[in-house]
Order: structure tokens, then sequence, then C-alpha cells
């Protein structure tokens, strides 16, 4: 698949920098001056024309003063109206080392096909079968792209509603890791306000790209996945001029096809195409959240885990990470003892495969 045009800006041309234009203009100058005086082009033995020979003996050709501020002069327009059009022209050479990345484009993470799109649904069922309304609305998603041939994969916003624990961002990992695309993790809880995410304005102390374009920037993805998790608790910061940067309102253009095509970075002031971006948000209420962020993200809801569920993840999860047969037991019946009314989590699970793991490592070193 050819590289996919994540920024609408142009990179400039090194063959138009001043530098370059300057000697290009100082060799057509001495090649004038070289005409009006007579001078004989040299010839090589086949009889051709002898291009570098012609070039050595322009050399001896002294420029006047006023021809090389003409030149010096002229040169320097024609590269400040190049890189005017790239739209790059306002940052400086560290930010423009940082995009130079893009200059040929970024990678799409794609599905070959509807029986590829098949096959990675059910291997997310396989891992995570409670979370099966989120894995069919991938799963239609992952077809749909496919028919509608856009250049890599391309899925609606989803919004993951449903207990804490029940594994909605590793669910949103596993699919990162399914169609091979980086996955970033961004805790609205912590990071409650946009700057962490999408950047904050350059001229503003401290100021950065955001998470999103830099997980972008580093892994040169244009689709990769990004979970904002626990999103109803997100808040809003305000600046001393009584501006304010909710996180949720941030996010807005950038779950709209339309808007997110061409979205403008506040940092680098230059529009990227993030409607490739996959976007997972998780909640536990999404009833906390915005009206016009529930239109974009219709939510999925999702259910508790049921005893026999986090048994099976635990059996799965303790054979890859090698654990031997008598330990799974342990904690496959140790899960099982577990009342009705117990709620149960995978970080619950996880921390039991932890603690079994140390067990045998430290029974192996007695031994």
């Amino acid at each position: 698949m050819p590289p996919f045009r994540f920024t609408h800006a142009r990179f400039p041309d090194p063959a138009l920098s001043k530098t370059e234009i300057t000697s290009r203009l100082t060799t057509h100058r001495r090649d004038l001056l070289a005409a009006g005086k007579g001078w004989e082009r040299p010839l090589r033995e086949d009889g051709a024309p002898d291009r570098q020979g012609w070039l050595d003996l322009l050399d001896d050709i002294r420029l006047s003063l006023k021809d090389q501020r003409k030149i010096e002069g002229r040169a320097e327009r024609i590269s400040d109206r190049h890189a005017a059009a790239t739209g790059l022209s306002h940052l400086r050479t560290d930010d423009m080392k940082k995009l130079e990345v893009l200059r040929h484009g970024v990678r799409l993470a794609a599905i070959k096909s509807e029986h590829h799109a098949d096959e990675l649904a059910a291997a997310l069922h396989a891992g995570f079968p409670w979370m099966g309304p989120a894995t069919e609305a991938v799963w239609h998603g992952m077809r749909r792209s496919v028919k509608t041939g856009y250049p890599g994969l391309r899925l609606p916003a989803l919004l993951l509603d449903g207990p804490p624990g029940i594994g909605k961002s590793a669910w949103a990992r596993a699919l990162g890791d399914l169609i091979d695309a980086p996955t970033m993790v961004y805790e609205a809880s912590v990071e409650n306000a946009s700057f962490g995410l999408v950047g904050s304005q350059r001229r503003w102390a401290n100021a950065n790209p955001g998470r999103l374009l830099n997980t972008i920037l580093t892994t040169r993805v244009g689709n990769p996945v990004i979970v904002v998790d626990e999103v109803e608790k997100s808040g809003r910061a305000s600046s001393t001029r009584g501006q304010t940067f909710s996180l949720t309102d941030a996010m807005l253009p950038l779950l709209e096809p339309i808007s997110s095509a061409r979205w403008s970075c506040p940092y680098f002031e230059v529009q990227f195409d993030m409607s490739h971006v996959i976007w997972v948000l998780t909640s536990n209420d999404f009833r906390r959240l915005p009206e016009p962020m529930i239109s974009r993200c219709p939510p999925i809801l999702l259910r508790e885990l049921e005893i026999a569920e986090c048994v099976a993840f635990a059996c799965r999860e303790g054979r890859r990470r090698g654990l031997g047969e008598a330990s799974i037991d342990a904690v496959a019946e140790t899960l099982n003892h577990h009342g009705p009314s117990t709620r149960l989590s995978l970080r619950t699970i996880m921390r039991m495969l932890d603690r079994a793991a140390t067990l045998e490592d430290t029974g192996a070193r007695i031994h």
C-alpha cells in the first residue's frame, strides 16, 4: 500500500533552498558572461559536450559585487515565496525537523479483505467474549472499511460503557495488536484537560504537540488506536484570561470524519488528516458526558464479568505467561469460590496471576 499523505502542508523542495538557487543563478550568470566572451564549450573524447569541464572553466569567472547582490536578492525572494507556499514557513528549525518524518507520508494499518475482518473479529471475541457488542461493532466497521475502499482501516469512534475492571482498555490494546497498529492510552481522570492529548498553542510556555500527534510522529502510523480511559471524568482547565480547555470539547472535531480530515494542530498550526485515527473511549457512566459527545459516539453498553468468563480468561492468560498447570488451577479454583454477589475484575485476576508467578519463581529458586 502506498504511503498515506498525512499533512496538507507541502514540504520544502531542497532544490529550492536559498543556497541551491544562488548556486544555479551564479552558474547561469557566468554562463552568459562566458558566451559574451566567445568561449567555446569543451568536448569529451567521444565528441559529446563536456558539462563538468565547462563548469570548471566557469569557476574562473569572477562576478562583480553588483551581480552577486542581485543574485542573492533574487534567490532570497524565490526561496521565500516557495517557503510561504508550503504552509510551514512559520515553524522553527527544530519543529520542521519533527515534521520531516512525514515528508513521504505515513503507513495505515489495513484489513486485506472481509474474510480477514472475520478472522480478526473472531480472534478478538475469543479473548474477550463478554465484550461481544464492542467486537461486533468493530467487525461491522472493518467489513465496511474494506467495502468502501478506504486507503487504510477506518472505524467509527467507539464509546464503551460498563463497570470498571471488565477489560475495556485491554480489549482496545488487543484490537491494536491484531490490526498491527500502535495503541496509546490517555487517562482522562488524570490528564483531564485538552493539552496533554491535542497539544497547546506554540506561544505558551512548555508548549507541545500533544500525545495524539506525537504518537503518529513516533510510529509513522496514521491510524493508531487512541484509548481515552474514563472519559466522563475529564474536566476543563481555565487560563488567567478566562479561556477554558475542555478535553471533550477538543475531541469533538476529531470524532467527525469531515472535520478530522483537516484538523489544525494548535502547536504546529498545520492541518493534519486525522480521519483514520481509531478512537476507543471508555466510561463507567456515559450519562455524565455532554450530549455532543454522546451523539457522535452512541454508547455500547457492556455488562459485568461472569465467573466462568473470569476462569477462562485466567487460564488463557496464565498459559500465555507460561505458568504451570498447578498454579493456573489454583487461581481458577479461587475464582470459582467467589460468591455470585462478588464483583470480579480483570485487574483482580492479573494480580492473582502475578502472585502465582512470584510464588513459582520463589519456589524454583528455593529448590
